[in-house]
């Protein structure tokens, strides 16, 4: 054996290393996703395990970074929260992500299903809901009971000054 031969050895090695290093990262951040989703949901672990069909442990284990689900465990996990299963496998590293070529305002604007007022309706709350997700993502936490009334739907005056209360309290 070669100098050089062993140098290819200790290099696979590295690589075999940085590569499992790079897949234990991918489990880490599915595995937190899926517990902000099932939080988000409103969803104990046990309740989501169960609608799933797996295990408390084991779900416990996806959500902690040690176990990879399988895509079929995946595709479970996704109908129990009610979100896509591509989102998952992207997440998982099963599928790379999607470039999306449309926009939804456009698809919903071409249509022939819908009339124009209800494409105007999807587009609206399409930018609502989108205008909600930015404000949560910029760190407006203290706005969050309010920002979970609005983003239900669920908008009753009570609900609103319930809200406004709450986030008063926080930021006080």
């Amino acid at each position: 054996m070669d100098a050089s031969g062993g140098g290819r050895d200790v290099d696979a090695g590295s690589a075999d290393a940085v590569s499992a290093e790079d897949d234990h990262g991918t489990i880490d951040e599915l595995g937190a996703y899926i517990r902000r989703q099932r939080e988000s949901a409103r969803l104990s672990l046990r309740k989501l395990a169960k609608i799933a069909g797996v295990s408390n442990p084991y779900l416990s284990q996806i959500e902690r970074g040690l176990r990879k689900p399988s895509a079929e465990i995946l595709q479970a996990i996704a109908k129990a929260l009610e979100i896509s299963s591509e989102t998952l496998y992207v997440k998982a590293g099963i599928l790379e992500e999607r470039e999306h070529d449309e926009d939804l305002e456009a698809v919903v604007a071409r249509d022939p299903h819908l009339t124009d007022p209800q494409r105007q309706a999807l587009i609206e709350m399409y930018r609502s809901f989108r205008a909600l997700a930015e404000l949560r993502g910029s760190g407006a936490n203290r706005r969050r009971g309010l920002l979970d009334v609005v983003g239900t739907g669920d908008l009753g005056d009570d609900d609103l000054e319930a809200a406004s209360l709450a986030d008063e309290d926080a930021s006080a």
